[in-house]
C-alpha cells in the first residue's frame, strides 16, 4: 500500500522531477506532483509525493523534513486525507447565493418594518 506525503514550503524553482528524484533516495516513488497555479502556471510552494510504504515514506519525512532547499526549510509530513463536501458556508455559487436560512430574520419579524411590538 502506497502512503502520501505532503511536502510544503517548496520553493519555486522545484518541479515534479527534482522532487522525485529527492524522495527516491529512500525508496520507490509511485508519483511526485508540485501543485500549480492554473491561471500564472507558476508553483503554489507545495506538493505530494506517494511512497512505496509506510517505513520507506517515514524514512523521507525523519530525514526530509526541515531541510533548507534553496534557503527554505521545507515541511514534510504525512498528507491528511480530503475534507469531504467543498466548503459552500454560504457565499455565491452555480445556484445562487446561499446564505443560511434563518426564520428570525426578515421582513415582518421587527427592526424597521415593523411587527413584533
Amino acid at each position: 500500500m502506497s502512503t502520501k506525503i505532503y511536502v510544503g514550503n517548496l520553493p519555486y524553482s522545484v518541479t515534479d522531477s527534482t522532487l522525485e528524484s529527492n524522495f527516491s533516495e529512500f525508496g520507490g516513488v509511485s508519483s511526485a506532483k508540485v501543485m500549480m497555479d492554473r491561471e500564472t502556471g507558476r508553483s503554489k510552494g507545495f506538493g505530494f509525493v506517494e511512497m512505496a510504504s509506510a517505513e520507506v515514506a517515514q524514512a523521507a519525512i525523519t530525514a526530509l523534513h526541515g531541510m533548507s532547499v534553496d534557503g527554505r526549510s521545507i515541511v514534510v509530513n504525512l498528507a491528511r486525507p480530503r475534507e469531504a463536501g467543498g466548503g459552500n458556508s454560504g457565499g455565491y455559487s452555480a445556484a445562487g447565493y446561499g446564505a443560511p436560512k434563518r426564520s428570525d430574520v426578515g421582513y415582518g419579524n421587527g427592526g424597521y418594518g415593523g411587527g413584533r411590538y
